[in-house]
């Protein structure tokens, strides 16, 4: 488990750890979890929470007992029981799954959009039916109250397979070329659907009619935009709010019974925005895209956190009224986090909140010793200005931290002599050392600070005997300030900004 912390917001990362190889024996695991202190520390939330390779979906029950998942390779589902924190079953395909919607309010009822046109569908047994729709399709959603499925994909039509007949039903012309994206609102049944010019078109299923549109082009257009940005992700909140994220990596907030947008949220990384969540329990917006995943405010746009991972992320899955989430990577783990500041944890996992009180009340204070502080400036002297920006280099306060390694490598690529320099200067200090004791001439001012013992001397001479003059004789005499005028790390840099603001405010 690893904790961060951003802009002082505790984030709990579930899946962070070493794992255990899963070819070792059980005798072998034991004795490998009593010497590896690390593994200790592992939580195992859900056992086998993973794909072989990618996983690229990630969606949680509407009872919210059971964790549906789909990846590659080979192309595949798992299903998840919360109650028993593990997997319930894997069903493998011959192509893989764009997306899926679980139809009832367990796992029993389940549609697959493939690659390849065909669309399954699966109850409890297996696979249940088999067709194909017309043209590729990219997103679907379900209509509850009349039984219809819609499809959108690279056509102008917005397909429609009525479940209750068991056939296809005339679809509704849009007036793009293709769809990324739809949604179906759960509070009034508004058809809303996302198309690649920008465009929002929404239907009434009674009347079977367009109803409306949104131009979201040109909101979310900035000074690099190329071309026309698409709509790439919608979201409801209720029955009014709606989300809309581009192409470009911006996130537009509408009142349905508006035209314009009524807050412009810019990711600034220019990447399309995969997924938006609204949090149910606080009035946070959770938007993603491959890099990161915000957290910011629906009113105002005011940022509260952000989440980044190792691998590119694919989707987002958030734990109704908990602080619970899930973001399928391009890794083999399903990524958990927990934000405790956004609610408890689920009922299933609920020995999470006493874990976290455990970890609040041993607070140790951050010790990097694997990392070394610099500034702009260490950068570039040691040339690695390059690196701002990427994973190597930190940003903490007015500089970054940067692994010892790669600092100690760029030091000694930048000043090879440094060592043999280092190894003269010490051998020289040891057979001064050596020689201490010889007689010897005694100079008038050391080697080191000449011109303060220069200062010190005058002031002993002119027999100033204030407790300010007899405080600095003792700079001269005391044992312990020896190294003050003879060792050359402690010279006094008089072109310094530091000294030369205290000779300014402290004038002699």
């Amino acid at each position: 488990m690893e904790i961060t912390n951003i802009n002082n917001v505790k984030i709990y990362n579930l899946s962070c750890g070493k794992p255990v190889p899963d070819w070792l024996s059980d005798r072998k695991k034991r004795q490998l979890l009593k010497k590896e202190p690390e593994l200790k520390r592992r939580i195992e939330l859900i056992q086998d929470f993973e794909m072989p390779q990618v996983c690229n979906n990630v969606k949680l029950s509407p009872d919210g007992q059971y964790i549906i998942t789909s990846g590659v390779y080979k192309p595949r589902i798992r299903c998840y029981d919360t109650q028993d924190l593990s997997m319930k079953f894997e069903r493998c395909f011959d192509s893989e799954v764009i997306k899926f919607h679980i139809l009832s309010e367990d796992y029993s009822k389940i549609v697959l959009l493939f690659c390849d046109r065909y669309v399954e569908f699966h109850s409890q047994a297996g696979r249940y039916y088999r067709l194909r729709i017309p043209k590729f399709g990219r997103d679907l959603d379900y209509h509850k109250a009349s039984c219809d499925l819609f499809f959108v994909g690279d056509t102008s039509d917005i397909v429609r397979l009525n479940l209750e007949k068991g056939q296809f039903l005339a679809p509704f012309q849009g007036n793009s070329t293709c769809y990324n994206a739809i949604k179906i609102n759960p509070c009034h049944n508004l058809i809303v659907c996302g198309s690649s010019d920008g465009q929002i078109e929404a239907w009434d299923p009674r009347v079977r009619e367009r109803v409306g549109s949104l131009d979201c082009a040109l909101p979310s257009l900035t000074a690099e935009s190329e071309g026309i940005p698409g709509v790439r992700s919608l979201a409801f909140k209720d029955g009014i709010n709606l989300g809309v994220g581009t192409e470009l990596g911006v996130i537009l907030l509408y009142d349905i019974r508006t035209n314009k947008p009524y807050l412009t949220k810019d990711h600034m990384y220019g990447l399309p925005i995969k997924r938006i969540e609204f949090h149910s329990e606080t009035d946070l917006v959770f938007s993603m895209d491959q890099k990161i995943v915000k957290i910011w405010g629906r009113e105002g746009g005011k940022p509260y956190t952000s989440i980044q991972t190792q691998h590119d992320m694919n989707d987002l899955c958030l734990v109704p009224d908990t602080g619970m989430f899930f973001v399928a990577c391009e890794d083999k783990k399903v990524q958990s986090f927990f934000i405790p500041s956004l609610g408890s944890a689920p009922k299933w996992c609920s020995f999470l909140d006493s874990i976290v009180e455990e970890l609040e009340e041993n607070q140790e204070d951050s010790i990097y010793d694997d990392y070394k502080f610099v500034t702009v400036k260490d950068l570039e002297q040691l040339g690695l200005v390059h690196l701002i920006g990427t994973n190597l280099l930190r940003a903490y306060m007015h500089g970054f931290f940067m692994d010892h390694r790669l600092y100690n490598k760029a030091k000694a690529v930048s000043n090879p002599f440094a060592y043999e320099e280092y190894k003269k200067k010490k051998i020289k200090q040891a057979m001064e050392d050596k020689s201490s004791d010889r007689v010897r001439l005694q100079r008038e001012l050391p080697k080191v600070n000449r011109d303060l013992a220069r200062k010190l001397m005058e002031m002993e001479v002119s027999k100033e005997r204030n407790q300010k003059v007899k405080s600095s004789m003792l700079l001269l005499k005391d044992e312990r300030f020896k190294s003050l005028f003879e060792d050359p790390d402690f010279e006094i840099d008089e072109d310094s900004e530091m000294n030369q603001n205290y000779q300014r405010n402290n004038p002699t």
